[in-house]
C-alpha cells in the first residue's frame, strides 16, 4: 500500500507556498541600509494583475526612472520618424561670393549636436557651414539670428538642488544647444614644481573663459577645485596637481546655450571656408535659400535617455512633445501632456507628481504599483518593443557595470535612477513562463550609505527575481542544445527514442517541477533537468521530440503539462490517462489484442479541496482501457515485428480511485524483446526490458495501458 502511495505521489507535486520571498526583501534592505524606506511592485504584463508590492501605494521621489514617463508620453504621441529640426534660412543677397542680410537659425530642441551621438561636436555645425559655402559663399556680412521661441519659459528646470547647475548633468535646456551645453576643461601639471598648471578648453569656440589658478605640486596628488560664474561663461579652476599625474579632466555646464551655439556655429563657419562679419543693420532682403537639418531621430533619443540616462536629452524631450501637440515647449505644456497620456491609458494621473522630464526635483513623486502599471501598459503598446529596446541591462548603458554577473543577462532590461538619498530601479523581467514582469524598486531617504552600497542592495534584490523567475533557465538551455543535436533526427518515433536515450542516468526526484514563481499552490520550477519524476521524464522528451524549433520548447512543454496550457495548479494534468492522455491533445489510448475496459472515477473534487481549491465540475466515471496483466507479459516476452515504434505504457494501479501508479517509454524495435525507458524510484532513468519490470510487479498491478504520442 505504502509502494502505491509513493507512486501516486509521483503524479502530484508536493505543496509549496508560492511568494517573492518579499518579507526577505524588507529584512535584507532592513539589515544592510537601516532607516530607509524600501518600496517594490512586482506585475504580471500578460494579466496586469500586480503579484506583490511592499509599500506599493506611498510615493516614492523616482530620481531618473521618471524618465520612464517622459519616453512613454513621447513615443505614445509621436511618430517614430519624429526629429527635432534646427531651420536655417538666409535673407539678404549674395555679390560675387558675399553674402549679406541676415543668417536666421530657428532651433526646435535638437539635443544631439554633439558628440554624443557623432564622432566630433561639429558634425551638424559642419554640415550648416558646408550647405552655405556650398552656395558659393566664403563671407557673412551682416547678422546671425538665433530663434529660441520655441521654447517659454525658464530654461533652467525649477526646484533642482542648487549644485545640480554646476554639474554636467544639470547643464542649462534651450531650443538650440551645442556639445550638450557643456565643455570639458582638460590639465596636466606643469614642467616644474611650483608652475601653473597647463589647461585647456575643449571644444574651444572662444566663447568660455577659463581662470586657471591650479598649481604643480610634488608627487601624485589630486587636490583641485573648480567654479563656475552664475551667470557668465567663465570657469575657474584652483588646487593642486602633483608632476607625476599625467592628466585629468572636467566635464562642466556652459553658461547662456544660445551664445554658446553662436560662438561654436561661427567657429564651424571659419574652420569650413566662411567668414564671418558681424555687421548691424545690414538690409535682410528676400529670403534666398532654406535648409533643415536632424542630427538624429526619436528612437536615438530615447536610447540616450533611457540608456545612459541623459538628463539633457530627457528635458529637451520633455519640451519639444509639448511644443509639438500643444504649440507650446515648456515644463507646463509637457507635464500636460503627460496627464493626457496617464489618462489615456487608464492610469490615475494623481499617481504621478511631475516637475521636470528628468527626475532630478526631488519633488517629483511616484507610486511603484503604477509606475508598473505604466511598465505593463506600454509593453502592450503598439509601439512597446522600442521602448522596452531603449532600456538599459547589464553591460549596457547606465547598467554598465551593474548585474554584471548575471548568468543570463538578456533575461532584464531596467531604468536606473539617482539623486541624493534616492535609489530607483525599474523596468522588466522576462520570465521562463512566457510571462513579462514590470518591476519597480524604490529606495528613498537613505542618508548617509554610500551610493555603490545602495546599488547593490538594488541589484541583490532584482538579480534574486531575475533568478527565481527564471529558475530552471539553465534547464531550458540544456533542452536547446538537446534538440540542437537532433535536428538530423526525422521522424516522430525516431526523435522520441533520440531524446529518451538522452536522458538516461538523469536523477530521479518526486515531484520535481510545479508552477514556478507564480504558483499559489506549488512554486517549483516549470522545467527541470537536474532530476526528473516519471510523468516530467515524459513531458520533456516529448516536448523536445514535437518541437519544430528551439524556440518552440518551454511554451509546448506547457500546453503538454497543462490543460489549454494555463500554468496553474488547476489546469495541471494531474491524472495520467484521465487528464494527461484524456485530453488527446498530445496522446492517445492504442487498442491492443486482448485488452479490456473498465469504470473508474477519479475523486478530482476532493482531491482539488485538499488543496485548498474549488473544482466545479462534478467527478464523473471514465473508460479505462488497458491489458491485463498476463497479456501484458505475453506481449513483453515476444521479439517485436515492424519499424521503429515508441509508445507510452501506464502501469494501471489497483485502487479505483486513481488510474495509474507509474509510466514511462517502451521502445519497439524490430527482432527485439521491448524496452521499458523509465525514470525509476530512487534511482534514476533507465532502461530494462518490459518484461523484467513486469516480473518485480507481479500481482501488485492488474495490467498496462499503451498508448501513442500523436504528432502536431
Amino acid at each position: 500500500m505504502m509502494r502505491k502511495i509513493v507512486f501516486l505521489i509521483c503524479f502530484f507535486a508536493s505543496l509549496v507556498l508560492a511568494h517573492f520571498e518579499l518579507d526577505s526583501f524588507q529584512v535584507y534592505v532592513d539589515s544592510v541600509v537601516p532607516g530607509s524606506r524600501y518600496g517594490l511592485s512586482i506585475r504580471s504584463v500578460k494579466t496586469g494583475l500586480e503579484l506583490a508590492n511592499i509599500r506599493g501605494v506611498e510615493k516614492f521621489t523616482p530620481a531618473s526612472t521618471l524618465k520612464t514617463l517622459t519616453t512613454a508620453t513621447a513615443i505614445h504621441y509621436l511618430p517614430l520618424d519624429y526629429a527635432p529640426q534646427t531651420e536655417i534660412s538666409l535673407n539678404g543677397s549674395v555679390r560675387k561670393s558675399v553674402f549679406w542680410g541676415t543668417v536666421n537659425v530657428h532651433g526646435a530642441g535638437d539635443p544631439n549636436f554633439s558628440g554624443r551621438y557623432y564622432a566630433d561636436p561639429f558634425h551638424m555645425l559642419y554640415a550648416m557651414a558646408d550647405s552655405i559655402h556650398a552656395l558659393g559663399i566664403d563671407s557673412i556680412v551682416g547678422e546671425l539670428a538665433l530663434d529660441s521661441s520655441y521654447y517659454a519659459g525658464p530654461w533652467r528646470a525649477e526646484h533642482w538642488r542648487k549644485n545640480f547647475y554646476d554639474a554636467w548633468y544639470g547643464a542649462e535646456i534651450a531650443p538650440l544647444g551645442f556639445n550638450d551645453n557643456c565643455t570639458m576643461i582638460r590639465f596636466k601639471p606643469g614642467a616644474n614644481v611650483g608652475d601653473t598648471a597647463i589647461a585647456e578648453i575643449l571644444p574651444d569656440v572662444g566663447y568660455v573663459v577659463l581662470k586657471n589658478e591650479m598649481l604643480t605640486v610634488p608627487g601624485k596628488k589630486r587636490k583641485w577645485t573648480w567654479a563656475l560664474d552664475s551667470a557668465k561663461p567663465e570657469i575657474t579652476i584652483g588646487g593642486a596637481i602633483g608632476i607625476g599625474v599625467d592628466s585629468s579632466q572636467l566635464v562642466l555646464p556652459v553658461r547662456n546655450p544660445i551664445a554658446y551655439f553662436k560662438a561654436a556655429f561661427i567657429h564651424a563657419l571659419k574652420e569650413r571656408g566662411v567668414a564671418f562679419s558681424e555687421k548691424k543693420n545690414v538690409a535682410a532682403g528676400i529670403q534666398i535659400k532654406n535648409f533643415v537639418f536632424t542630427a538624429a531621430p526619436l528612437l536615438s533619443i530615447l536610447d540616450e535617455i533611457n540608456q545612459r540616462s541623459q538628463n539633457m536629452h530627457a528635458e529637451t524631450l520633455f519640451r519639444n512633445m509639448g511644443a509639438q501637440k500643444t504649440g507650446k515647449g515648456s515644463v507646463e505644456s509637457g507635464r500636460a501632456l503627460e496627464m493626457k497620456f496617464l489618462a489615456e491609458m487608464g492610469i490615475d494621473s494623481t499617481d504621478f507628481e511631475v516637475w521636470d522630464g528628468c527626475g532630478l526635483s526631488p519633488k517629483n513623486k511616484v507610486k511603484p504599483s503604477t509606475e508598473t502599471m505604466l511598465l505593463a501598459k506600454m509593453a502592450h503598446h503598439p509601439k512597446g518593443n522600442f521602448y522596452i529596446n531603449s532600456f538599459a541591462g547589464p553591460g549596457l548603458g547606465t547598467g554598465g557595470k551593474r548585474m554584471l554577473d548575471l548568468p543570463y543577462p538578456w533575461l532584464t532590461r531596467f531604468k536606473t535612477g539617482f539623486i541624493g538619498e534616492v535609489h530607483g530601479l525599474v523596468g522588466y523581467i522576462y520570465a521562463l513562463d512566457g510571462d513579462t514582469l514590470a518591476v519597480a524598486m524604490y529606495l528613498n531617504e537613505t542618508g548617509k550609505n554610500s551610493d555603490a552600497q545602495l546599488k547593490d542592495v538594488l541589484d541583490t534584490l532584482w538579480t534574486r527575481l531575475v533568478l527565481q523567475a527564471n529558475d530552471s533557465y539553465a534547464s531550458l538551455m540544456k533542452m536547446k542544445q538537446m534538440w540542437l543535436s537532433a535536428q538530423n533526427v526525422v521522424g516522430l518515433a525516431a526523435r522520441l527514442e533520440y531524446f529518451s536515450r538522452m536522458m538516461k542516468g538523469i536523477p530521479y526526484k518526486l515531484g520535481p517541477m510545479g508552477e514556478g514563481y507564480a504558483g499559489t499552490v506549488d512554486s517549483k520550477p516549470i522545467v527541470y533537468m537536474d532530476s526528473v519524476d516519471c510523468v516530467t521524464y515524459l513531458e520533456h522528451v516529448l516536448a523536445m521530440a514535437l518541437a519544430p524549433n528551439e524556440k518552440a520548447i518551454a511554451p509546448l512543454l506547457q500546453k503538454i503539462r497543462y490543460k489549454e496550457g494555463v500554468i496553474d495548479y488547476l489546469h495541471r494534468k494531474h491524472y495520467l490517462l484521465a487528464d494527461w492522455v484524456g485530453t488527446g491533445d498530445y496522446a492517445r489510448v492504442m487498442q491492443v489484442p486482448g485488452d479490456t475496459v473498465i469504470k473508474r472515477t477519479m475523486p478530482k473534487q476532493s482531491f482539488f479541496k485538499a488543496k485548498k481549491i474549488m473544482y466545479e465540475k462534478p467527478d464523473a466515471p471514465m473508460d479505462l482501457r488497458y491489458l491485463p496483466y498476463d497479456r501484458a507479459v505475453e506481449l513483453a516476452s515476444k521479439p517485436y515485428e515492424g519499424p521503429l515504434m515508441v509508445t507510452g505504457v501506464a502501469f494501471v494501479a489497483n485502487m479505483d480511485n486513481l488510474d495509474a501508479t507509474h509510466t514511462g517509454f517502451v521502445v519497439f524495435r524490430d527482432g527485439e524483446l521491448p524496452v521499458l525507458r523509465h525514470a525509476a524510484w530512487k534511482k534514476q532513468v533507465i532502461e530494462l526490458p518490459l518484461k523484467d519490470y513486469l516480473a518485480s510487479r507481479k500481482g501488485k498491478l492488474p495490467g498496462i495501458t499503451l498508448f501513442e504520442f500523436l504528432k502536431q
